[in-house]
């Protein structure tokens, strides 16, 4: 085995002489971030398994980030829900029609009560 085979078997270099950019699933990418924050293993040896440079492992590591502090950031309870228009209009109308029937009422019980307190006063 001469120097300049040294390190290259059957499956190091792909057919066609190049290295070919690899797909991860993002599930596989977060085995990767947890192997490597894990410690179990060098990492070096870790990148050297999955065919993957430093760099790469830091871009991972940097979206896992990304990802948690979004999620992070999230605020509990209900989402704020958009309607359209013509939804809007038809609630902004319901609205300003039960504010007229109310205003009504508020001046029947204004009547209402000063019959029953001006009655019971006249007595």
């Amino acid at each position: 085995m001469s120097v300049s085979d040294k390190g290259k078997g059957p499956d190091s270099v792909p057919a066609g002489g190049r290295n070919k950019r690899r797909f991860l699933s993002p599930e596989k990418k977060y085995q990767i971030f947890l192997e490597a924050q894990r410690g179990e293993s060098p990492v070096g040896e870790l990148l050297r398994r999955e065919g993957l440079y430093s760099t790469d492992l830091a871009r991972i590591q940097c979206k896992v980030k990304e990802g948690a502090l979004q999620h992070l950031a999230k605020r509990p309870g209900r989402s704020k829900k958009t309607v359209s228009e013509e939804e809007y209009d038809a609630l902004k109308q319901e609205l300003q029609e039960r504010e007229r029937v109310m205003a009504e009422m508020a001046v029947e019980l204004a009547v209402l009560r000063k019959k029953t307190n001006g009655g019971s006063w006249e007595r």
